[in-house]
């Protein structure tokens, strides 16, 4: 008995999930535009079951490179309104759309001129009303006997709430290497299988001196980035060296002066290096063997790239060796 009720669950939930299909048309490619041409970010809100199906949507849109954020209706009357700015975009949920406490929020919204897509399914509803635009997500029926818990109506307006995220998601060309880099808490198998350009350290964020700075210099830069070493680079771009906190240690315990060196006394020259197009993997395997925590990228010509670190390819606090 329970298996045949928990079918009729399932079908009129699919029922419900149809019915919203059959419904879309051009509202749905007007709020895509909307949000693609949003130069901030998606806001979602909405209240008690529709809250937490747009808790989940949020994070679906994140996870596919659309920037957004969750914010509860009652929060943001009490203070947490200022996190919006007029350029967001606020998708709100509301299935009846005459909940109370989100169209108050959506009136303060709308005299900051901020624009407001509706999920719901009262088309004719206050909120219809404050949206741009509505997506409509009716459906038949609940699947609760009493008509009373929302089950089909929050099926049916998660899955509308994906079928957004996936839009957006081609619209971007977001690609499977866009996906892992949102994830970098993974599994350690799915960090190693993008190229070693995807999670390397570029431009601003690399530790680099000259070939005829001062080790004042080098101690400087080792401190601002805080990765445990600096790269030496010719004028030109090449890699000519390294320098971890290890040679500096070594070089005052030799008794020499810091003020005295110069970085060319001190690095190593030609360092281990990595070219960006090969996996992470690989980039993992090296480091390993020659137990080194920091490893350079390179190009064909021997111009520095970028420099990895073990932490982004473990994880943070998943640093270890696997010798």
């Amino acid at each position: 008995m329970s298996v045949e009720q928990a079918r009729e669950v399932l079908s009129i939930e699919a029922e419900g999930i149809y019915a919203v299909r059959d419904n879309l048309g051009d509202e749905f490619e007007r709020a895509v535009d909307l949000i693609m041409a949003c130069p901030s970010r998606l806001v979602i809100t909405g209240i008690g079951k529709s809250g937490l199906v747009g808790q989940k949507i949020s994070a679906t849109l994140n996870s596919t490179g659309t920037p957004s954020f969750f914010l509860h209706p009652v929060e943001a009357m009490h203070g947490d309104l200022g996190m919006v700015s007029a350029t967001d975009i606020v998708l709100a949920l509301s299935y009846s759309g005459e909940t109370t406490e989100l169209n108050g929020l959506l009136s303060s919204l709308k005299e900051r001129a901020v624009k407001i897509i509706a999920m719901t399914g009262g088309t004719a509803s206050t909120l219809s009303k404050y949206a741009e635009v509505t997506l409509n997500v009716t459906v038949p029926r609940e699947a609760c006997p009493l008509g009373l818990a929302p089950t089909t109506s929050s099926t049916a307006t998660l899955a509308l709430g994906d079928a957004l995220a996936v839009a957006l998601l081609k619209r971007k060309q977001f690609r499977a290497e866009d996906f892992r880099r949102n994830h970098p808490g993974g599994s350690l198998g799915e960090r190693l299988k993008v190229a070693v350009r995807e999670v390397m350290l570029k431009d601003d964020q690399v530790p680099t001196v000259s070939d005829n700075s001062s080790m004042a210099e080098v101690i400087t830069e080792l401190n601002a980035k805080n990765i445990g070493a600096v790269l030496v680079v010719s004028a030109s771009g090449k890699l000519v060296g390294i320098v971890t906190d290890g040679d500096i240690r070594r070089l005052l315990l030799d008794g020499n002066s810091i003020e005295q060196s110069r970085v060319a006394q001190v690095m190593t020259r030609n360092p281990v290096s990595i070219s960006p197009d090969l996996m992470a993997a690989d980039a993992l395997s090296l480091m390993q063997s020659r137990e080194i925590t920091v490893l350079a990228a390179v190009d064909e010509a021997g111009t520095l790239a970028g420099i990895l670190h073990l932490h982004d390819l473990l994880g943070k606090g998943e640093f270890r060796f696997l010798i």
